[in-house]
């Protein structure tokens, strides 16, 4: 299984992540989720979940930032297109991100769907990884990433990720 996003100059475009333009920013953060290319997944895939957090972000703020989560992509969707996480309808379902947790103060406008790269610091190196799966989940719209994990659990047919540097 392969994923591909384009990253020119080795970074993710700036109108996915802290500067994008203010009409695709709500609060703070970004809303326009990237496209993802993917290939060669197994043939009995029947549907493809995604979680998409920045490791980097546990020095800042003491734990990994969740910034998107999907499950129960058809397998026929090869191309997941800009603005997918607002575009998605059933059955794909969508977690929470981190905005949502009782944790981080703030207003909690954005806590389900694409929350966008937004490093404070320095450039971060977000992870995205993609799961070709052999059933649907029984997961609703606003699960967390542990319930997606547990689901998971047992489907996983093939699995890849891809390192997705963006500046701060």
């Amino acid at each position: 299984m392969d994923i591909k996003v384009s990253l020119p100059n080795n970074l993710l475009p700036d109108k996915f992540g802290k500067y994008a333009a203010p009409e695709d920013i709500k609060n703070g953060k970004p809303i326009i989720s990237f496209p993802i290319q993917l290939s060669n997944l197994p043939a009995e895939t029947k549907t493809i979940a995604l979680t998409f957090t920045d490791p980097d972000s546990i020095p800042v703020c003491g734990f990994e930032w969740i910034h998107w989560t999907a499950a129960n992509i058809p397998s026929s969707q090869l191309e997941i297109p800009e603005n997918f996480s607002q575009l998605a309808k059933s059955p794909i379902v969508q977690g929470k991100n981190s905005s949502a947790s009782p944790l981080v103060d703030g207003p909690k406008d954005v806590p389900t769907g694409y929350n966008g790269p937004n490093p404070p610091d320095q450039t971060h190196d977000y992870v995205l990884r993609v799961f070709a799966l052999d059933d649907n989940l029984n997961l609703e719209n606003g699960f967390w990433m542990n319930e997606l994990l547990h689901k998971m659990n047992g489907h996983v047919l093939s699995s890849a990720q891809q390192i997705i540097p963006s500046r701060a």
